[in-house]
């Protein structure tokens, strides 16, 4: 379901919207918000709910691993976009889960007219890194 309305949208994101993910914003179109899940230290899988307003995406990424590795995402709230490149765009609900392999560059977020909420955590692996690419330009998001 769509949420246009931020207050409509919190009352269905269970996991909560948390503070604005101001580490990774130069790697965002628009706002988005980081609210951990799992303590960095205690746990050996980092968790962590991922919010994007309405338009929100992130730039293309790649998730590098020599074994292992990739990312995971649990969609929870809102509606979303997720692309791998070379790819048709997915549109993404909650109770959807989405595996990206290691070393496959991809992006993700909101669609123009709906909040999104994911749970994120990378998979474990060896040689672990992400490189951030190019953000999507509008005009590629705009045709979805």
């Amino acid at each position: 379901m769509k949420y246009k309305d931020e207050k409509q949208f919190e009352e269905v994101n269970v996991f909560g919207k948390g503070q604005a993910n101001d580490a990774y914003a130069q790697y965002f179109i628009g706002n988005s918000y980081l609210n951990p899940l799992t303590k960095a230290g205690t746990c050996p899988l980092a968790l962590a709910n991922v919010t994007f307003e309405p338009g929100c995406r992130n730039n293309w990424h790649i998730h590098h691993a020599s074994s292992g590795g990739g990312q995971i995402l649990i969609c929870t709230a809102g509606e979303g976009w997720y692309q791998e490149d070379g790819k048709s765009a997915q549109s993404l609900m909650p109770g959807m889960v989405v595996v990206i392999p290691a070393n496959v560059k991809h992006w993700h977020g909101a669609k123009k007219d709906s909040w999104f909420s994911h749970i994120a955590f990378e998979v474990p692996g060896e040689n672990l890194s992400n490189e951030w690419l190019e953000a999507v330009s509008d005009e590629e998001y705009n045709k979805l």
